[in-house]
């Protein structure tokens, strides 16, 4: 008896819905993406149980150090410049164009105002290492007695820059606080009390949740 032979076909599978997907999809993440910047201070946040989610947009970040060092920035490049561009109009930061220009773009910062911008003028490495190294690095909050007694002659910078970013960026601005775990509650304190100096009494405090890794 004869073989039956199956008559053989080929097989075509369409692949053009599941490009247009895949096309959608990844245009999707493109525009919806938000770009972590690249921190030169680390802070190992403390961890917590509470899962409040800080504001995504128009938010002033304050780093407190290990030391005690205190940085901050902007959530976005627009109202990091607004932030620079009010400290210019108030008297306390001299900046040419071009370092406006890059301190917008900055991840971090944290000097005295006096030596904002002969730091922008040092590359992108040198300012890690001065942020990193030098002891004079951080904004200043000179410590005050009980009594309200300021100790040496340093005036309260921190006080000044978050002025200046509510009225550059308007009463929807929020404020964080992100301190590393091991960072001394008086050096916290001292951003507390600044905070609340100037009528700032909202504000989140950053920290993981309990049992995840960063």
């Amino acid at each position: 008896m004869g073989r039956f032979k199956v008559k053989k076909q080929d097989t075509f599978i369409d692949m053009t819905p599941m490009s247009d997907v895949m096309v959608l999809l990844l245009t999707f993440f493109m525009l919806t993406a938000t770009f972590v910047k690249d921190e030169p201070v680390k802070v190992n946040t403390p961890g917590s149980v509470s899962e409040i989610k800080i504001p995504e947009n128009n938010l002033l970040t304050i780093f407190v150090e290990k030391s005690g060092k205190i940085f901050m920035c902007m959530d976005n490049p627009n109202t990091q410049r607004a932030l620079a561009e009010q400290m210019i109009s108030e008297g306390h930061l001299k900046l040419t164009s071009e370092q406006l220009e890059s301190f917008s773009m900055l991840s971090t910062f944290g000097t005295p105002c006096n030596v904002l911008a002969s730091w922008m003028n040092l590359d992108n490495h040198a300012r890690n290492e001065y942020l990193l190294k030098n002891p004079e690095a951080g904004i200043p909050v000179p410590d005050v007695m009980p009594d309200g007694t300021i100790i040496g002659a340093q005036r309260n910078e921190l006080k000044l820059w978050v002025k200046a970013a509510r009225a550059a960026n308007g009463k929807n601005m929020g404020i964080a606080i992100k301190a590393d775990k091991t960072t001394p509650y008086s050096a916290i304190k001292k951003v507390m009390d600044s905070l609340r100096d100037v009528d700032e009494n909202r504000y989140n405090l950053i920290t993981a949740l309990k049992g995840v890794e960063e």
